[in-house]
């Protein structure tokens, strides 16, 4: 009598540390999710989400497989049932809608996608369709934090457009808008096995070692300027007491603004001597200003930090899966009542972070979390949450219309999770010559995220009249000019 054949045992590999350290952070408060939003011009079908997503998604093993975490670490075993028919699904929005109904109707579906925990025994992605948004269609995309970081996920998500409505074989869109690093990431990323090692050093000791007074000295002996940015990172003070912070429930509140033009966006940087990046934090920074003050808080003097992810990899790269970035502290001066001042302030603390090492330090100290007791990981999470207010993303797109499956992407949108008691996400991201601007939240502390998202716009408004000014310097200076832009 024949026998059943054996089943193959799924295959297993190992979690890197960083990624472990990813894996365990979830918290009810806060799911370690990147959630994204993409809206198609035209209207898409579950059938052709599908292929797509069979074709190009699954082009990557990793998301055929679920993780599993056990007191011996955690790993990537592939999922003996995996349904696809599971993990992309159809979707619809209750009710018939105006566009601006319409658009509030996503955001609450999409509140309650980046509020739901994913299935921890399943591969810990979903894909949402909603195929009547608009004169098209909307996709809400959910992948857990562990498989990558929020770069590459964007990569992966780009991967699954094309340049044209009908690609051309051999068309590439990575050769099509990815730039290199260059010599710098190499620079930082041949670094990495030190900090790690530094990393696992401080957190092997216990995070006591914060008021030890020989830490100084053991940092100093382990390379100068390593040890002087991880002191400086854990002698940040925590950020003051606003209604930005507090205790966190377990719902989310999501909302995104009208995109601003890229060009504009670029002749302020040039008017001010300054990035793209540093105009947008300074238009975000007076955003959320404007919404603090105009529920009472005193703000005077008052900075507020956000951890900003730094890639550490060249960009040709970021298709590779894994968690390959760092973090570093920028300062939003939401004390400062005028534009110009607010936005020089930004760029100062941007060029300070470029010059120093911190993003990298951040990374050895989360490889060496991976493995860490779940004491010290809950010690050392509270410990650098309390020292930002809120988590922030900015990723340059295509500059050039995309299409999935056949219909155009018209706008994307995206956000990162926050950790341990942060409970706000800002999200920027340029396409196609436009600046997408998105807010996540923790509901008990903004519970109206438009409220804050529809200041972004006139807030940068302030700046670009200013830059078209000329002479902005002396404008500035002139009795009542920042009340007048009000």
């Amino acid at each position: 009598m024949a026998t059943k054949k054996a089943q193959a045992k799924p295959r297993r590999e190992p979690m890197s540390r960083v990624d472990t350290a990813w894996l365990r952070m979830c918290r009810p408060t806060n799911p370690m999710m990147i959630t994204g939003v993409l809206m198609f011009d035209e209207p898409m079908t579950l059938d052709r989400l599908k292929q797509v997503i069979r074709k190009r998604f699954l082009a990557y093993p990793r998301f055929l497989q679920k993780a599993v975490d056990t007191p011996a670490g955690a790993s990537w075993v592939t999922d003996p049932d995996f349904d696809l028919d599971w993990h992309v699904r159809l979707s619809a929005l209750p009710g018939r809608h105006d566009p601006k109904s319409e658009k509030k109707a996503l955001e609450r579906f999409t509140s309650q996608m980046a509020s739901t925990p994913l299935d921890k025994t399943k591969p810990l992605w979903q894909f949402h369709l909603i195929e009547r948004y608009g004169t098209g269609s909307a996709l809400v995309a959910r992948i857990h934090h562990s498989y990558a970081d929020g770069i590459a996920l964007v990569q992966v998500l780009l991967s699954l457009t094309d340049t044209s409505r009908k690609p051309d074989a051999g068309k590439d869109l990575r050769s099509a808008w990815l730039k290199r690093d260059g010599a710098e990431v190499v620079r930082r990323v041949g670094a990495i096995d030190r900090y790690v090692q530094i990393g696992g050093k401080m957190l092997g000791k216990g995070m006591e070692m914060m008021q030890d007074p020989t830490l100084a000295t053991m940092l100093a002996k382990e390379g100068g300027e390593i040890g002087r940015e991880l002191l400086h990172a854990l002698s940040l003070s925590d950020d003051p007491p606003t209604l930005l912070r507090g205790k966190l429930g377990v719902s989310k509140r999501v909302a995104w603004a009208e995109p601003l033009d890229l060009e504009d966006v670029k002749a302020v940087g040039r008017a001010c001597d300054c990035t793209v990046n540093d105009v947008l934090m300074a238009a975000a920074a007076g955003a959320l200003r404007s919404y603090m003050l105009e529920r009472g808080e005193q703000l005077e003097g008052v900075t507020l930090r956000a951890t900003v992810p730094v890639n550490l990899r060249p960009l040709e790269h970021a298709r590779k899966l894994g968690n390959h970035f760092g973090l570093v502290f920028l300062d939003l001066p939401v004390g400062e009542d005028n534009p110009i001042r607010r936005l020089e302030r930004v760029a100062d603390c941007m060029r300070d972070l470029k010059n120093s090492r911190q993003a990298i330090v951040a990374f050895g100290l989360l490889a060496a979390l991976g493995m860490a007791p779940a004491a010290v990981q809950g010690v050392a999470l509270e410990l650098f949450s309390r020292k930002a207010t809120a988590v922030a993303t900015n990723v340059p797109g295509p500059q050039q219309p995309l299409y999935m499956g056949g219909s155009r992407v018209r706008e994307m949108m995206f956000w990162v999770p926050q950790t341990g008691s942060i409970g706000i996400g800002v999200s920027i991201l340029s396409y196609n010559g436009r600046v997408h601007f998105g807010l996540i939240a923790d509901a008990k502390l903004i519970p109206d995220p438009d409220a804050v998202i529809r200041r972004f716009g006139p807030e940068f408004d302030k700046l670009l009249y200013l830059a078209l000014m000329g002479d902005w310097e002396r404008t500035l200076d002139a009795p009542g000019a920042v009340a007048l832009m009000a």
